[in-house]
């Protein structure tokens, strides 16, 4: 990629927003965001086989299992091959997936990205 080159979005996708204990309290953060990242690839016409790198924002992680970013990866279909990162940056971190995701983009480290953020609150650990 070069600097003339745009970075654009192709594809968007997200959850429905549930309530505590609701309909998606089954599902944990990695289920969810594998939710999105299929539908996101699927509107943008992209298939996961084609994805570069994930990059996936997750404040609570805690009791979800390792890598939940690899999680939803997998969930989604994107081969084993591609390398994922979960990044927690509390409140931020569906927006720091994104902008991680644009600077690898920019930098030429891969040409297709799914960045985003999962969470749910339902299943994170209360004390």
């Amino acid at each position: 990629m070069n600097s003339s080159d745009p970075i654009v979005i192709a594809g968007m996708a997200r959850t429905p927003m549930g309530g505590f204990q609701g309909e998606l309290a089954p599902l944990a953060a990695p289920q969810l965001g594998a939710v999105a990242i299929a539908a996101a690839l699927e509107r943008a016409g992209v298939p996961a086989a084609e994805v570069g790198e994930v990059v996936m924002g997750c404040v609570l992680p805690a009791g979800q299992g390792q890598a939940p970013a690899r999680q939803a990866s997998f969930g989604a279909g994107v081969p084993e091959s591609v390398g994922c990162t979960t990044i927690n940056k509390m409140c931020g971190s569906g927006m720091k997936a994104a902008m991680f995701g644009h600077d690898l983009l920019a930098v030429g480290s891969a040409e297709i990205v799914v960045a985003g953020g999962m969470e749910s609150m339902t299943n994170a650990p209360y004390l």
